[in-house]
C-alpha cells in the first residue's frame, strides 16, 4: 500500500472509435493524473454491418494495448482496470478480442451498458454536487444516459442514480447506418435524425424529473468544444467545464456536416481521426440537450476513465 491510502491505478477504455489509457494516483477523495494516452483506433468499424470486429481493427487496438501494458508497468501501478465497451459487447467475436488483448498483456473486462453508464456518472460528477443533473456519455457505438444527484456529506460523498440507460445511438453506428454521402445529403442528415431521436426520446418521456444540468463527455463532446474555442492544440484546462449552448451545436453541426471529408480534415480544433463521425456525434449531442429542454451543456475532461479509477480504488482498498 502507498503511504496516506494512495494507489496508483491505470484505467484503459476500449471503446467504438478510441482506446484510452489514464494512469493517476487515486485516494477516496482525490485523483492525480500520472499520464494520459488517447488513440483513435477505430474498433467498431464495419460492425453495424457485420455483427462482428474486424481483424485489422482487432489488431490496431492490440498493438496500443501491449504499449499500455508496456507503460504501465513504466510507471509502477498497483493496478489496472481495463473495460471494453460497446463495441466489443455487441460484437459476436467479442471473446475472441479479449484473448487478442490477454496476449498483449491485459484482459479487459467486457462490460454492460448499465456499469458503463454508472462510471460515466461517476467520474463526470467527482468534483460536483448538485440534484438532477443528466450525464450524457457519447461514445461510437451507444450513447449513456444518467439522471442523477450528488451530495458532500461528514460521511463522504453519495450519489443516487434516478434513471441509468445505455442507448444504441453513436457517432460510428449512425455514420454506418445513414451518412454515406461525402458530405452528407440533407435527406441522410434527416433519416439519421430521426433514427437518433425515435431511440432517445423514450429515456427523456421516462423520466420523474427533468434534467437541471447537463454535463457532456467523451471525444465528441470535448471535440466539439476545442472546435468552437478554436483550439488549434488541445487544451484540456480550457476544454474542462466549458459550455455549449444549443445555438452552438446548430452552428457547429451546419459547419461540419457541409463540408466534405477532405476539408473537414483541416477544421482547426477537429483530430483528423475523429472527422469521420464528428457529423454525426454533433448530430446525437444535439438532439440530446434539446430532448433534455435545456438550453446549454457543460462539457467534462472527467469521464468513464476517472470512473474506472475511483472503482478500481474501491475494489483494492
Amino acid at each position: 500500500m502507498s503511504p496516506h491510502g494512495i494507489r496508483r491505478i491505470a484505467a484503459i477504455d476500449i471503446g467504438t472509435v478510441t482506446t484510452r489509457l489514464l494512469i493517476a494516483d487515486v485516494a477516496e477523495d482525490s485523483v492525480r493524473e500520472v499520464y494520459r494516452s488517447t488513440d483513435i483506433t477505430h474498433l467498431g468499424e464495419g460492425l453495424t454491418s457485420t455483427g462482428r470486429l474486424d481483424p485489422d481493427a482487432m489488431r490496431r487496438v492490440a498493438d496500443v494495448i501491449g504499449g499500455y501494458a508496456a507503460r504501465a508497468a513504466e510507471y509502477g501501478v498497483d493496478h489496472v482496470a481495463a473495460y471494453a465497451t460497446s463495441a466489443s459487447r455487441d460484437a459476436q467475436n467479442g471473446e475472441e478480442f479479449r484473448a487478442l488483448l490477454a496476449t498483449r498483456g491485459i484482459a479487459p473486462q467486457i462490460i454492460s451498458g448499465a456499469i458503463e453508464a454508472r462510471l460515466a456518472f461517476a467520474g463526470a460528477t467527482f468534483e460536483m454536487e448538485g440534484e438532477d443533473i443528466l450525464v450524457a456519455d457519447l461514445g461510437g457505438g451507444s450513447t449513456e444516459l444518467v439522471l442523477g444527484s450528488v451530495a458532500h456529506e461528514a460521511t463522504g460523498r453519495t450519489e443516487q442514480i434516478e434513471a441509468a440507460r445505455s442507448i444504441d445511438v453513436g457517432s460510428k453506428r449512425v455514420t454506418e447506418l445513414f451518412l454515406h454521402s461525402d458530405p452528407p445529403t440533407p435527406l441522410e442528415l434527416e433519416e439519421a435524425r430521426a433514427f437518433a431521436t425515435h431511440e432517445l426520446r423514450p429515456y427523456f418521456d421516462g423520466l420523474r424529473n427533468r434534467p437541471r444540468t447537463m454535463v457532456a463527455l467523451a471525444g465528441t463532446a470535448t471535440t466539439l468544444s476545442a472546435i468552437h474555442q478554436g483550439l488549434a492544440l488541445y487544451d484540456a484546462e480550457k476544454v474542462h467545464r466549458s459550455c455549449l449552448k444549443g445555438s452552438d451545436l446548430a452552428d457547429l453541426l451546419e459547419q461540419l456536416a457541409t463540408l466534405p471529408l477532405e476539408e473537414r480534415l483541416r477544421v482547426v480544433g477537429l483530430d483528423p481521426g475523429r472527422a469521420p463521425v464528428i457529423v454525426a456525434g454533433t448530430l446525437i449531442l444535439e438532439i440530446v440537450v434539446g430532448l433534455a429542454g435545456l438550453d446549454s451543456t457543460l462539457v467534462s475532461e472527467h469521464d468513464v476513465l476517472y470512473g474506472i479509477l475511483l472503482d478500481g480504488y474501491q475494489n483494492l482498498v
